[in-house]
C-alpha cells in the first residue's frame, strides 16, 4: 500500500502562465504569477508558486495585480501596488516552513479582512479554513493572542495567526507552546524570531504593510466565482457601512399600522461588542450567527442553512470551548483528553463534574454577550434562542416582514434585551 501521507508533502507543479490579463471592455488588468526561491527538504533551492490549491491533487497560483485599473460605474477598484498577501516575498518570509499553499494564504487574507477594522488597538486572530476561530483585542498583543487562541483552542489547532502588533518575546513563547501553520505579524522584536523558529514548519511572515490595512477599509475588488460550467459571476466586493455607533440604528420598525421600537437603549459596552463582532462577522462564511463579549468570541456558527440552527450550534460550540478552557487552565490537559482519562480509570470523575457545572452556570461564557447575525431574522425563534442563554444585545441588519417580533422578544426578555439595526447584510459565500 502506498503511504498516503506522502501526498501532504508534495510540491505540485502548476502549469499556470507567469501571467494573466483580464479585459473588462476597454479595461485591462495584468497580473504576474507569485513564486518563491525556497530550499527544500533536501536543501535544494527551488522556484515555485503555490504549493497546491485547496487540495493536494489541485494546481495552484498566485497571481498579484501589477498593471491596469478598473473603473465601473462610480467604483474606483484596487490599484496596482497595493498587495498585502499576494505580494509576500522571500524577504518577507521570515521562515518558508512547508510550502505555502492556496489555503494558507486565503486563510491570512481572510484575517487581515478582519484586522484592518481593529488597528487602533492590539489584536490577534486566528483562522481555520477561511473562517475565524478565535479573534479578540486586548491591552497588549500577547493578552490579545491569549484570548483569542483560549476562545477556541481546539480549532486553533493548525490555524493562520494574524497579529495588528509585532511580535514579542511573550507573544513568540505562547505561539511556540500551539501549533499553527502560519503567523504574520508587521515585525518581530529582538528574540522573538528566534523563538518561533523552533517549530519548524511553521511560515513565519513579517508583513509591515499591515500597519497599513486600516486604508483597504474603502479598497475594493473585483470578486470572482466560477461556476462548475465555466461560467463566471463577477461583484464588486462589499464595503462595512458600519464604522461607528453612529451608524448602527436602534431597532425600530412599523407593522400594520403600528410602530414597534427597542425598549432599552445599547450601553457603551454594547456598542464596543456590536461594533467588534460586526467587523469579525464580515468575515465568516455565511449562513452565520456569532456570539462576543468584551472583545473576545465566545461562540461561533458558520455555514448553515437555517438561522435557529447556526445560532444553536454557535452555543453548543461556546459551552464546549469554554469547558475545555476551564480544563486546560486548571488541569493542564484538553477536557476530551481528561475524559479519556477518567474513562480509563486513572482519574477521577469529580473534576470534570465541577467543570461541566461551572460551565452550566455561566452557560458558556454566554451571559452578557453580544449576538451578531450577517442577515435580518425571519422569526422571533432565532432571537430567543440567544436570549436564553443571557445575550444583553443583539446586531443584525434588520429588514424581515416580522421585525416587530424579534423586536417585542427583546422587550420581554428579563432583563430587557437591547438591539440595533444595521441596514446591510454581509453574507459571504
Amino acid at each position: 500500500m502506498s503511504d498516503l501521507k506522502k501526498m501532504y508533502k508534495t510540491i505540485m507543479a502548476d502549469s499556470f502562465p507567469d501571467e494573466m490579463k483580464i479585459t473588462f471592455g476597454d479595461q485591462t488588468l495584468v497580473y504576474k504569477k507569485r513564486t518563491w526561491k525556497i530550499e527544500d527538504a533536501n536543501g535544494e533551492l527551488i522556484e515555485k508558486g503555490l504549493r497546491y490549491g485547496e487540495n493536494p491533487d489541485q494546481q495552484a497560483a498566485l497571481y498579484e495585480l501589477v498593471n491596469g485599473n478598473l473603473v465601473l460605474a462610480d467604483c474606483k477598484f484596487i490599484e496596482p501596488g497595493n498587495g498585502l498577501t499576494s505580494r509576500i516575498d522571500e524577504e518577507q518570509m521570515l521562515q518558508a516552513g512547508k510550502h505555502p499553499g492556496k489555503t494558507n494564504l486565503t486563510d491570512l487574507d481572510n484575517a487581515l479582512n478582519i484586522l484592518k477594522f481593529m488597528m487602533d488597538r492590539p489584536a490577534a486572530s486566528i483562522m481555520k479554513h477561511n473562517n475565524p476561530c478565535g479573534v479578540a483585542v486586548g491591552s497588549t498583543i500577547s493578552e490579545a493572542y491569549e484570548k483569542a487562541n483560549m476562545a477556541d483552542r481546539i480549532a486553533a489547532f493548525g490555524g493562520c495567526l494574524a497579529l495588528t502588533r509585532p511580535v514579542d518575546k511573550a507573544t513568540a513563547e505562547m505561539i511556540n507552546e500551539n501549533y499553527l501553520e502560519v503567523v504574520a505579524a508587521p515585525d518581530y522584536e529582538e528574540g522573538a524570531f528566534d523563538i518561533v523558529k523552533k517549530r519548524k514548519n511553521l511560515r513565519v511572515i513579517r508583513m509591515d504593510r499591515i500597519n497599513d490595512i486600516e486604508k483597504y477599509r474603502d479598497m475594493n475588488y473585483v470578486d470572482f466565482k466560477c461556476l462548475m460550467d465555466g461560467g463566471v459571476i463577477v461583484q464588486q466586493s462589499q464595503t462595512n457601512k458600519i464604522r461607528s455607533r453612529n451608524d448602527l440604528q436602534p431597532a425600530k420598525t412599523v407593522y400594520k399600522g403600528k410602530e414597534y421600537s427597542i425598549a432599552r437603549m445599547p450601553s457603551d459596552k454594547d456598542y464596543d461588542d456590536m461594533l467588534f463582532g460586526w467587523s469579525v462577522e464580515l468575515g465568516l462564511t455565511s449562513n452565520s450567527v456569532i456570539y462576543v463579549k468584551d472583545g473576545v468570541t465566545v461562540g461561533i456558527g458558520t455555514g448553515e442553512q437555517d438561522r435557529v440552527g447556526v445560532a444553536e450550534i454557535a452555543i453548543y460550540k461556546a459551552y464546549t470551548k469554554y469547558a475545555d478552557a476551564l480544563c486546560f487552565k486548571k488541569h493542564g490537559i484538553p477536557y476530551k483528553d481528561y475524559e479519556l482519562e477518567v474513562a480509563r480509570g486513572s482519574k477521577d470523575r469529580a473534576a470534570l463534574d465541577e467543570i461541566d457545572d461551572e460551565t452550566s452556570k455561566s452557560k458558556g461564557g454566554l451571559i452578557g454577550s453580544t449576538m451578531v447575525s450577517d442577515a435580518f431574522f425571519p422569526f422571533r425563534d432565532g432571537v430567543d434562542v440567544g436570549i436564553k442563554q443571557g445575550i444583553t444585545s443583539i446586531v443584525q441588519p434588520g429588514g424581515s416582514e416580522r421585525d416587530f417580533e424579534s423586536i417585542e422578544a427583546c422587550n420581554e426578555a428579563d432583563p430587557q434585551v437591547t438591539m440595533v439595526f444595521t441596514g446591510q447584510r454581509v453574507f459571504k459565500h
